[in-house]
């Protein structure tokens, strides 16, 4: 019997038993399934439908009976095929071997991102490769080492904020990525995105972007142009990158709905951007800014879990949280012995036994040199674990004064 073909685009989330799916967003060769077209009869053919699809289209005019009725749990989260864990990374360098690489690396992604800056307040556009050529030093360090890139970050935070964030977030993104087993190439489109996150600012009144205080009303609907402003650069640059727009696009959405521009909620929020949104946030709160002292990282970590399944899907909090560590690579510590020390390097079995380095003496007097301890492996007669996490500079200690990358 003839009819008519009417498609309506329906993200996986969203299908209904009844339904009849006559087109993917992917090739039909790279799934299972017939390209005759997917009946859903159950609750599984959507579940299979989402390891392979984010959005399908529906065939309005046909409707399937399903084989049996059943009770349906709660829909499934769509998978994106790029971010889908495939290897466990493992360290294949040493922090001293890769160092002196992740110094370069470094190097290379701040000069970039400073070029970024400075074209984009011109009105000039940038070129995607150029981008390209910045990040991937960086990721195949973090790719090497988990910490090394992180460390050396955390020493050269000496730009204005605008200049540090881009790096730091592109950073967090791609560790992240590391963290979660993405291929390279997805890693490097994570670590694009969050350099890019706040790309649209450039754009924004000086007012807006040199207030050095809490923005007004009025002041606070022109920030929230910057995501509109950061799709129109992606689009004159040519950034078609999936993971890189729905960053861009989507990093101020939250869970709960609550967030902007759209007001997205759940699994509406692109897997790329719930990741984009505790990054974000993690980065802001604990960042040097011109009107506020910053969060220390571990408590930066803290609310951020506090925040889960309400901001940020609770799952991706728990990894992230797994990933930079309870006292995150570059955090201010104090020990038990009153020493106060900077954390290094993470030992993965022992999250709460970094490697650090003591930079002080128990009265807080600076030490000529810094000494590397591993709070796992400790030898002689001195004990040392983490007593609480300090604000920067407390002690009028800064360990980018002490230590030299």
């Amino acid at each position: 019997m003839a009819y008519d073909l009417v498609e309506r685009r329906v993200f996986v989330y969203d299908l209904e038993v009844g339904m009849y799916v006559s087109r993917l967003d992917c090739e039909w060769s790279d799934t299972p399934f017939p390209m005759a077209g997917v009946p859903i009869t159950s609750r599984d053919d959507i579940d299979k439908l989402s390891r392979f699809c984010k959005y399908v289209f529906v065939d309005m005019a046909r409707r399937v009976v399903p084989a049996r009725v059943v009770p349906t749990p709660a829909p499934r989260a769509a998978l994106n095929l790029r971010l889908v864990p495939r290897q466990a990374y493992a360290d294949t360098a040493t922090f001293d071997e890769e160092l002196p690489r992740a110094t370069t690396a470094f190097e290379t992604v701040r000069t970039f991102t400073g070029r970024l800056i400075g074209d984009l307040r011109q009105d000039r556009t940038f070129d995607p490769e150029a981008l390209d050529e910045a990040v991937r030093p960086m990721v195949d360090s973090l790719l090497r080492s988990a910490d090394t890139f992180a460390w050396v970050e955390s020493l050269r935070r000496r730009d204005g904020y605008g200049h540090r964030r881009p790096v730091g977030c592109g950073m967090l993104a791609a560790a992240f990525g590391r963290h979660m087993g993405y291929d390279e190439d997805a890693v490097v489109s994570l670590a694009k995105g969050g350099l890019l996150l706040d790309v649209g600012m450039c754009r924004l009144p000086a007012e807006v972007l040199e207030r050095e205080g809490p923005l007004d009303d009025a002041e606070w609907v022109q920030a929230r142009r910057h995501v509109e402003e950061g799709l129109a650069i992606l689009d004159r640059a040519g950034i078609a990158d999936a993971e890189v727009r729905d960053m861009v696009a989507t990093h101020h959405e939250r869970f709960d709905g609550s967030g902007y521009p759209d007001g997205l909620a759940g699994t509406a929020i692109p897997l790329a951007g719930r990741i984009a949104g505790i990054i974000d946030t993690y980065h802001a709160m604990s960042a040097e800014r011109p009107y506020r002292a910053p969060v220390s990282q571990h408590n930066a970590v803290r609310q951020i879990y506090a925040g889960r399944d309400r901001d940020f899907q609770g799952e991706l909090v728990e990894q992230f949280q797994a990933c930079v560590g309870v006292y995150p690579t570059g955090s201010l510590v104090e020990l038990g012995t009153g020493e106060v020390a900077v954390v290094v390097m993470q030992n993965p079995s022992r999250r709460l036994q970094p490697k650090v380095a003591v930079l002080s003496r128990p009265d807080k007097q600076p030490l000529g040199r810094p000494l590397l301890v591993d709070l796992v492996q400790q030898e002689g007669g001195v004990r040392r674990d983490i007593q609480r996490t300090l604000p920067a500079g407390s002690h009028g200690i800064d360990p980018r004064n002490i230590i030299r990358p």
